[in-house]
């Protein structure tokens, strides 16, 4: 499969301190690949330098063969829940509209019969249709991440990125929310970061574990030397509870 993300021998540096040390990092389409990691360990870090929002200190990305700024018009990105405020009073559809604001064209922005065509469909594969009139925060924690998805995919992209889609929601909100990312992946590529591997699902199809450092394996297990090497802590405490084989061996991305 042709690479959709490329990131060779990536560093860099915030404040002072190395968030990223050589990273190498290869998303390929069809992938639904997680970054998992500590809070603090560079994922979101990682995540704008693919988008091209993030400066690095050496190294090379590219974003469909291209560079992340040219690439990124391809992308659908949901940021981290915070950066969301859910007590402005705006409805489900006003804000997933406001996802197309980069298609708009002319003098006078003015959205089109096909922007509205383009919110239905999102509405439609998020399974959230019924919600068009409600206000942002009246929406449950479930249906406010299917709503910020939704609006992420009204540019109909060819790559969704999302930084800690799973946070705040319950164990059984994170399986339906699973479940639509493994049917968005029949048409698109998907890359999710994580702090938490229990959020970590069957329907991954690659991992890697950033901490400053990438590790990475070819299938969905995570192994114990990535999480100890990622976590710095006791393997048993942090996969306890986890339905996942735990591997032997691993390999560091080169």
């Amino acid at each position: 499969m042709e690479p959709v993300i490329e990131v060779r021998d990536v560093s860099c540096r915030l404040g002072g301190r190395t968030v990223l040390d050589h990273v190498n990092l290869t998303v390929r389409k069809g992938d639904l690949y997680a970054l998992i990691g500590p809070n603090g360990g560079g994922k979101s870090t990682l995540l704008r330098v693919i988008l091209g929002l993030q400066e690095i200190d050496s190294g090379d990305v590219r974003l469909f063969a291209q560079p992340p700024r040219e690439g990124r018009t391809r992308v659908g990105y949901v940021p981290q829940f915070r950066t969301f405020d859910f007590q402005y009073p705006v409805t489900v559809e006003k804000m997933i509209l406001s996802g197309r604001l980069g298609h708009l064209s002319g003098p006078v922005k003015r959205y089109s019969a096909d922007d509205h065509a383009a919110v239905a469909r999102a509405l439609e594969r998020t399974g959230i249709g019924h919600l068009i009139g409600r206000e942002l925060r009246r929406l449950s924690g479930g249906e406010r991440q299917r709503a910020i998805i939704a609006r992420a995919l009204v540019g109909e992209p060819d790559l969704l990125i999302l930084d800690e889609a799973m946070v705040y929601v319950d164990i059984p909100t994170e399986a339906q929310l699973f479940d639509l990312l493994e049917e968005l992946k029949k048409t698109m590529t998907i890359l999710m970061a994580t702090h938490d591997i229990g959020a970590i699902s069957s329907h991954v199809t690659r991992v890697a574990c950033l901490n400053e450092r990438i590790y990475t394996h070819d299938t969905d297990e995570i192994t114990e030397d990535m999480l100890t090497a990622a976590y710095h802590c006791p393997v048993d405490l942090i996969a306890h509870g986890i339905p996942h084989r735990v591997l032997r061996e691993h390999e560091r991305e080169s």
